[in-house]
């Protein structure tokens, strides 16, 4: 069902903590010879990790495992796609995270099908769900990207994994919410209706806030005094930053 409109699940577990799940699917996108898309399984392995690891780590939970279900041979399909998941932690700092890794071993198969959880802990007092206010700005990090648009995994546009880490360290940000198919506009709306407020665009936004973002290629965070950006994002220097609108109470 998701929680709070968003793509993970929240379960309270002790006085102090939450587990939050998040989870993506992947199919018919790889080199199988049904496959709709034509991409590299490193490719597919590596942005389908970074969705479930952007959905955990944007609501202040840190990653402490993941699952692989494979629905191909484990030779060649399963090696490379877990090639691009373990490429993802590395490149997010987390490459010692525990793994649960199954694949198909009993049938041929002639499309690509992958999915991947991720389960994180998140202390009570820093879950970031639903702690956006009236008057914070509303910005997208990254561009939409979705398809043929994707094939290097290292497009500079693309928001990464630690980016969102550099994002939750700045007091300013609330809210961080990562882009799917459903584009900017959605996403925003549903982060404006969890704390009363709707969101109001700034008519010199450019971007296209109904297009999909893919495998999450942007994200979207809520801010009450976004000024240091170029500081603390010196390291992304093509990561295209855009004000989206403000959040004003209902």
């Amino acid at each position: 069902m998701g929680y709070l409109g968003r793509d993970v699940e929240v379960v309270l577990i002790n006085n102090a903590q939450y587990l939050v799940a998040s989870c993506d699917s992947c199919g018919a996108i790889g080199m199988k010879e049904l496959d709709a898309l034509k991409i590299s399984w490193f490719i597919t392995g590596k942005l389908t990790a970074r969705v479930a690891l952007l959905e955990v780590l944007a609501t202040g939970a840190v990653p402490q495992m993941l699952t692989v279900a494979i629905s191909n041979e484990p030779y060649p399909t399963g090696e490379e796609l877990l090639r691009g998941v373990n490429d993802e932690l590395e490149s997010a700092g987390l490459i010692t995270l525990p793994m649960a890794i199954s694949t198909e071993k009993n049938m041929l198969t002639q499309q690509t099908g992958l999915g991947i959880s991720v389960i994180g802990v998140a202390e009570k007092n820093k879950l970031r769900i639903g702690t956006a206010q009236p008057g914070d700005e509303i910005y997208c990090l990254g561009f939409p990207k979705v398809g043929p648009e994707l094939n290097n995994p290292e497009d500079p546009e693309i928001v990464p994994v630690k980016a969102i880490q550099n994002l939750l360290g700045i007091s300013s940000i609330h809210d961080i919410v990562p882009v799917g198919s459903r584009g900017i506009r959605w996403e925003a709306d549903q982060l404006a209706s969890t704390v009363d407020t709707r969101l109001r665009v700034d008519p010199r936004c450019t971007l296209n806030l109904d297009k999909s973002a893919g495998p999450s290629t942007c994200l979207i965070f809520s801010s009450s005094s976004f000024s240091d950006f170029d500081q603390k994002f010196s390291c992304f220097p093509n990561l295209p930053l855009t004000k989206i609108g403000k959040l004003y109470k209902i």
